[in-house]
């Protein structure tokens, strides 16, 4: 198209020069006299296109305003306050330590959560049967105290466990025992005296989950063989199911498989025996290679237990060629879990043979390494 050769100026000179026109008609008038249809077609049509060009503009400007020194605020806002909340987090981790819990990708260096022989000195081990937060599996808890003079290890039983942090620990909060513990010496026994008004006979899991941790409670920590129960000071407690009981047999358990139980809000295992027992270490250490009753796989190393040999309670285990041990947190626990494993079934000590790496964590994988006091450590004073 042929550009006009007219400029603006000269087209407003032009207009002006034309005769003017007036119209003497009334505007209402000439509003009105429009068509019916001309009068209402597309009445909506202005107003739309002007709130479309609002609406332009606004994103237009918006954008300018997006990027401008009041976005900058919000964003300088929002990092701060990350910043605040990773602060708060890592004050309530460093408040208390020894709940600390890692993950496999921690680049940490990892840490054995058992106690062994030479952590013990002149302390006692003293182990808590904690149950879990469903009471599917009872957890073993584990602590070492000192300053206990002449106390006996029932005394220091019985004092420490109103001190216990089942909800802090992620486990269902049971303890105190509404009970009293009392060595009886002439018997030989344990003497449980329970008040009049207790709750344990009520219902077949109150009263199962109350005799299984009276059972591991005092075989963890006394050699005793027999508990008798009272109620009131007389003999026998009533249960639902069971009716009146005098007394508990204790028998040690052994032959089990440790496995890992994660319990809500933490990533780190307890660890913790199978239910059921197993005839051989063979079997144990198959089990341990998959999930059972609400326990997580705990053997994550290669092992090759079929060509496991036992001397003097030494346990030889080899690793597959091609296994690939990680020096990580994850692979220790594994590792805890098989030292218990292999104590279930009397091995005083580990090697394991032909190990890819030398060093796991704390354990150093070219020597014997002794089995576990005690699992899942926690500090109670």
């Amino acid at each position: 198209m042929k550009k006009s050769e007219w400029s603006d100026r000269e087209i407003e000179e032009l207009l002006r020069q034309m005769p003017k026109v007036k119209d003497h008609r009334n505007p209402i008038d000439m509003n009105q006299n429009f068509p019916f249809k001309k009068r209402n077609a597309f009445p909506w049509l202005v107003p739309s296109i002007a709130t479309a060009a609002a609406v332009f503009l606004c994103i237009i400007l918006g954008t300018k305003f997006i990027g401008g020194p009041t976005s900058q605020l919000f964003q300088e806002k929002s990092l701060n306050e990350k910043s605040l909340n990773q602060q708060i987090t890592l004050k309530k981790e460093n408040i208390q330590p020894k709940d600390q819990t890692f993950s496999g990708s921690d680049n940490r260096e990892p840490l054995k959560s058992s106690i062994y022989e030479n952590e013990v000195r002149k302390g006692k081990v003293i182990t808590y049967w904690i149950p879990d937060e469903q009471a599917q599996n009872i957890i073993p808890i584990s602590t070492i105290v000192h300053n206990i003079k002449n106390k006996s290890r029932l005394d220091v039983f019985n004092e420490k466990m109103a001190q216990l942090n089942e909800n802090e620990w992620g486990l269902d909060d049971f303890y105190p025992i509404n009970a009293d513990f009392n060595f009886n010496e002439k018997s030989g026994t344990v003497d449980v005296n329970v008040p009049a008004d207790h709750e344990y006979g009520k219902g077949s899991s109150n009263e199962l989950m109350f005799i299984n941790i009276i059972k591991k409670d005092i075989s963890s920590n006394s050699n005793v063989k027999k508990a008798r129960l009272f109620t009131d000071g007389k003999p026998g407690i009533e249960f639902g199911n069971t009716g009146i009981k005098n007394e508990i047999m204790i028998q040690p358990e052994r032959h089990h498989a440790y496995l890992f139980y994660y319990p809500n809000r933490h990533e780190s295992p307890y660890l913790v025996p199978s239910i059921e027992p197993f005839e051989n270490i063979r079997d144990a250490f198959k089990a341990m290679k998959k999930d059972r009753n609400g326990l997580k796989k705990s053997m994550h190393l290669k092992i090759k237990e079929n060509e496991l040999s036992i001397r003097n309670k030494v346990l030889y285990l080899p690793v597959e060629r091609d296994s690939k041990i990680k020096n990580d947190q994850l692979t220790v626990f594994s590792y805890e879990a098989l030292l218990l494993t292999a104590k279930e079934f009397g091995m005083e000590k580990v090697v394991i043979t032909d190990a890819p790496i030398k060093q796991i964590g704390p354990f150093d994988l070219t020597k014997e390494n002794k089995v576990p006091i005690a699992p899942n450590m926690r500090n109670i004073e």
